[in-house]
């Protein structure tokens, strides 16, 4: 029995009769065969099938089916899959709905200059305005802290503090070390051409409580924790856990985001005075084994080359650091997609913004102390 066969229902008409099985692989037929018998007949306006002997089918029957919609576009005609089975008239909707993409590789028209000068242009408003109006809520949320007027769990506190902090301590110890080494090794090569190794202490204490300790302490932290946070947040977002809360009348700034920015500006100015003392410790390590200065001479230079100024401005950036992080690694958690992928891309955008704003910040310092002379 042929699998496929033709009548002329009416005037208009062309039924096409289905019978046996459709299965991939066999010999099934074409739809050049439906295209000649509408080339061949009269004039067809309409196309309906008739499946009342049509046997088992696969995804050969819905290919059929597609080229021939297909062919009823391109030539104007009505196609009518009433008389098909209700899975197979389901599966030919549901191939409908979904249109197929095309012009895409080469053939795609490369957007103009102007025009994609303008979308970056409104792209960046429009990631200014999600800033402000993050900065915004988080400024409300803390006047709202000074008033006791927050929903925040002060578990969640001590944990993130304890994460921030104490767990921070091994790489934050390891990098400001080698910082400490790496500038009394760059100070001594130069120092030493005019007999003044003891410098190395002033060098390495002054360039670790104003710069280095702040601001290795300040990267370590983009990349562990805001980029930890970023992802948090946005796995939340993911899991739709952010919507609950809000359905529950929760706000997601005082429940997850503040306890996050409260432990992250406490813990930075802590993590720089500490990185400064380890710091100096690997600038003494350098100076006491490989020059010929002595613990006391070293500690001494230490002790006269520091003063609290030095050390404020240091806890000063820290904490402003610390702010930098957090926000940067809230907000683009908050941002995040509803997908895994963007789960990753909100933890990378994370660590570049703040390593970006933290280098700004350290600049906007450099020239404000030089200005006013401190």
């Amino acid at each position: 029995m042929r699998a496929i066969s033709f009548q002329q229902s009416s005037e208009e008409t062309l039924l096409l009769k289905l019978s046996g099985p459709w299965k991939l692989g066999s010999d099934l037929p074409t739809v050049e065969d439906v295209a000649g018998r509408i080339a061949s007949g009269r004039r067809v306006r309409k196309v309906a099938f008739d499946a009342e002997d049509l046997g088992n089918w696969d995804a050969g029957l819905l290919t059929f089916l597609v080229k021939v919609r297909d062919l009823c576009r391109q030539k104007n005609i009505e196609l009518d899959s009433r008389g098909l089975p209700e899975g197979v008239h389901r599966l030919l909707g549901l191939a409908s709905a979904v249109p197929e993409i095309k012009d895409t590789g080469k053939n795609q028209v490369r957007e103009r200059w102007f025009a994609r000068v303008g979308d970056r242009t409104i792209e960046a408003v429009r990631a200014s305005r999600e800033v402000l109006e993050f900065i915004g809520d988080a400024t409300l949320t803390l006047a709202k802290l000074a008033g006791g007027r927050v929903r925040m769990r002060r578990s969640d506190l001590l944990l993130i503090i304890q994460q921030c902090g104490a767990d921070a301590l091994p790489i934050v110890t390891l990098i400001s070390a080698l910082i400490g080494l790496i500038l009394a090794f760059v100070g001594a090569v130069q120092l030493k051409l005019f007999g003044a190794e003891i410098y190395i202490a002033s060098l390495v204490a002054i360039g670790m409580t104003r710069e280095m300790g702040a601001m290795m302490a300040a990267i370590i932290m983009a990349g562990r924790t805001g980029a930890a946070f970023a992802a948090e947040l946005g796995t939340m977002q993911v899991n739709e856990e952010i919507d609950a809360l809000k359905t529950l009348g929760v706000s997601p700034m005082e429940f997850l985001v503040l306890p996050r920015m409260l432990a992250l500006v406490l813990m930075m100015p802590l993590l720089a005075v500490y990185a400064d003392l380890v710091g100096i410790l690997g600038g003494m390590a350098v100076g006491v084994g490989a020059f010929d200065i002595t613990l006391t001479q070293y500690a001494e230079q230490t002790q006269l080359a520091l003063n609290t100024r030095h050390i404020l401005i240091g806890v000063v950036k820290a904490g402003v650091f610390g702010i930098i992080i957090a926000v940067s690694g809230c907000l683009r958690g908050m941002q995040c997609g509803r997908s895994a992928t963007q789960v990753g891309y909100a933890a990378t955008s994370a660590v570049v913004t703040a390593i970006v704003w933290i280098i700004v910040a350290d600049g906007l310092f450099a020239v404000i102390t030089n200005v006013l002379k401190i």
